[in-house]
């Protein structure tokens, strides 16, 4: 495969996760940190990194904006929920195993 097909693939994969995680509100990224150990917030401090590396400007918001399909802030008030004590737990340990 040449170099050119491959980075179609991945940006096409990727365009497919974010589709895939707008859709999938339900899916809190506390869960997602549980079980893969990223979330949205780190594939938009990702998505970032990679423009500013290539000198365009983006901050973080902006970033965040493109993952979430709309501001972080209408989206946290519309789908996040309460973290629950089990959740907390569950991120707490992973934390520790990571150490």
């Amino acid at each position: 495969m040449d170099k050119d097909t491959q980075t179609a693939l991945e940006a096409a994969a990727f365009r497919r996760l974010v589709s895939h995680l707008q859709k999938n509100t339900d899916v809190q990224n506390i869960d997602l940190m549980i079980l893969a150990d990223f979330c949205r917030n780190c594939l938009a401090k990702w998505y970032m990194a990679e423009a500013v590396e290539r000198g365009i400007a983006m901050d973080y918001e902006q970033a965040r904006e493109i993952i979430y399909g709309m501001p972080y802030k209408e989206w946290k008030d519309k789908f996040q929920t309460e973290a629950t004590p089990e959740q907390l737990a569950a991120f707490d340990r992973k934390q520790q195993a990571k150490a």
